[in-house]
C-alpha cells in the first residue's frame, strides 16, 4: 500500500505544472481585499489569517479539514486527534517562519497516520496544508512529507483560484534538493530551480523570486500573504508548577509555558510591554508595584472574577537576590504571590495574559519588512480550559470572543465536552467537534 503523502498528491509526482498567469484575477495592493474572493478575511483583520487546516494524512487524521473561525475551539473523545490539530497548525508556522524540518519534527514517524504501510522504497510520510486568505484572495497551500527512511519535502504546492503559482517535486532521491517550478510571465514562461529538502519552498520565494513581471508579482504576493498569516502563532501551554518559581526580570516575550508570567508583568509595568507604572504598592520589599493601563485593569478584572477571593491589583515583587514573583493585591492587605494560587487559578490568569498583553514581538520578527500592526497573532491553547471551572471557562470565553473581535488576536484551542457546551452558547465562538 503506497504510503500516504507520498503518491496521492500530484505535487509530489508529477512535473511540475506552472502556467502564464492568468489576467482575469484582481490586481491588489497591500491592504485592499480583493472583492468576493476573500470573502472570509476583512479589514478587521490586521492582516491576512488562515482560514481553513488541511490534515489530508497527519497523526489520527485522514481527509481531516478544520474551518478555521477568529476563535475557534476544538472538541472531541480521546484520541480523535484535537491536539494533533493544533499541532500541524504550529508546524506549518514554524516552516513558514523559516525552521528546517528536523527543527519542526522531532519524531516524524510519529506523524505518520497509524496503521500506513510503506512502498516498495520502504516510504512513508504524511501530509498536511492550509488556506491563507488576504489581499490577494484564498491562497492555498499542500506539502507532502515523507517520514521514512529519512525526513525530507517531496512536494509543495502554492494555488490561487485553482491556479498553481508554484509548485515541488522530487526527482532524484539521491540529492537533497527538489525540482521547484513558478510563474515569471516573460520571454520565459516559467522558472525551474533546484530547493532544498528540508525548507518550506514557499518561505524562500521573497528571497528567489525577483519581481520584475506580473507573473513573479503573483507569485510573490501568494506566498508573502501565506507567509505572514502563518507565522505570528503562538503556542501557550500554561504550567503552574513552573509559574509559581521566581524568575529574573527580564524579557518580555511570554513563554510556552507561562514560567515567566512574573518577567512579563514586570516588564509591563516598567513600559515594555504595553502597561505603565502606577506606583509603587504595599509590603516590606516590594520593587516592583502593581502594574496599570487599560489592558491591565481589565486584567484585575478578570482575575477577580477567576479567583476564589476577591482581586484588587495584579503586580510584582522584586526579591532580594534580585528575582521577581507576581502576586495579587487583597484589598488594603499583602498581596497573595502567585505560588499560593491553585493550578486552575494560575491556568486561568496564564490565559488571560496571553489573551489581553499577547505573546510579545519575536525576536525573529525584529528585521521583518511586516510591521506588527499588519499581523494578527493565533493563540494555539492546548486544553483551554483545563483545571478550570464553570465560571473560569466562561469568563475567558467571553474575553476571547471580546479580544479577537478586535481583529489582531484568534485562538485556536482544545476543550472538553463541559468547554464546549460553553463555547456553543458564547457569541462568536465556533466549536469543530472532531468526533465520529
Amino acid at each position: 500500500m503506497t504510503a500516504p503523502g507520498l503518491r496521492a498528491d500530484p505535487a509530489c509526482t508529477d512535473p511540475p505544472r506552472v502556467g502564464p498567469p492568468r489576467t482575469d484575477l484582481p490586481r491588489t495592493g497591500p491592504l485592499e481585499p480583493s472583492g468576493s474572493d476573500s470573502g472570509r478575511w476583512s479589514k478587521r483583520c490586521a492582516g491576512p489569517v488562515v482560514t481553513e487546516l488541511r490534515l489530508s494524512a497527519f497523526a489520527a487524521h485522514r481527509g481531516t479539514v478544520v474551518p478555521l473561525a477568529p476563535l475557534t475551539l476544538l472538541t472531541g473523545p480521546s484520541g480523535s486527534g484535537a491536539s494533533s490539530v493544533l499541532r500541524a497548525y504550529e508546524a506549518l508556522s514554524r516552516l513558514a517562519a523559516g525552521a528546517s524540518l528536523d527543527e519542526v519534527f522531532p519524531d516524524p514517524a510519529g506523524c505518520v497516520p497509524e496503521g500506513a504501510a510503506a512502498d516498495g522504497q520502504r516510504r512513508r510520510g504524511f501530509r498536511i496544508g492550509c488556506t491563507a486568505d488576504g489581499p490577494a484572495g484564498p491562497v492555498r497551500l499542500e506539502l507532502a512529507v515523507q517520514a521514512e527512511p529519512t525526513l525530507r519535502i517531496v512536494g509543495e504546492r502554492l494555488t490561487r483560484a485553482g491556479e498553481t503559482l508554484f509548485s515541488t517535486a522530487l526527482r532524484d532521491p539521491g540529492r537533497p534538493t527538489l525540482q521547484a517550478a513558478w510563474q515569471t510571465a516573460d520571454e520565459l514562461p516559467v522558472t525551474r530551480e533546484r530547493l532544498p529538502d528540508d525548507r518550506l519552498g514557499t518561505a524562500l520565494l521573497p528571497l528567489r523570486v525577483a519581481g520584475r513581471t506580473p507573473g513573479q508579482l503573483q507569485v510573490l504576493a501568494a506566498a508573502e500573504q501565506l507567509v505572514v498569516a502563518l507565522r505570528p502563532a503562538f503556542g501557550c501551554e500554561p504550567l503552574p508548577h513552573r509559574m509559581r518559581t521566581p524568575v529574573p526580570p527580564s524579557g518580555s516575550r511570554l513563554r510556552r509555558d507561562c514560567g515567566n508570567l512574573a518577567a512579563v508583568l514586570h516588564a509591563a509595568h516598567n513600559g515594555h510591554g504595553g502597561g505603565g507604572a502606577s506606583g509603587q504598592g504595599p509590603g516590606g520589599g516590594y520593587a516592583g508595584g502593581y502594574v496599570s493601563g487599560r489592558r491591565h485593569a481589565r486584567l484585575v478584572a478578570l482575575a477577580d472574577a477567576g479567583c476564589a477571593r476577591p482581586v484588587t491589583g495584579v503586580g510584582v515583587e522584586r526579591l532580594a537576590d534580585g528575582l521577581v514573583r507576581a502576586l495579587v493585591a487583597r484589598g488594603d492587605g499583602p498581596g497573595t504571590p502567585l505560588e499560593r494560587l491553585g493550578d486552575g487559578e494560575l491556568r486561568y490568569l496564564a490565559l488571560a495574559v496571553a489573551l489581553l498583553m499577547g505573546p510579545g514581538a519575536d525576536p525573529a520578527d525584529a528585521v521583518s519588512e511586516v510591521p506588527s500592526a499588519l499581523q494578527t497573532r493565533t493563540l494555539l491553547a492546548d486544553g483551554f480550559d483545563r483545571d478550570l471551572d464553570g465560571r473560569q471557562t466562561r469568563e475567558l470565553l467571553a474575553e476571547a470572543a471580546s479580544t479577537v473581535a478586535a481583529g489582531r488576536v484568534r485562538l485556536l484551542g482544545t476543550v472538553t465536552e463541559a468547554g464546549a457546551a460553553r463555547a456553543r452558547v458564547t457569541a462568536g465562538a465556533a466549536v469543530v467537534d472532531l468526533g465520529p
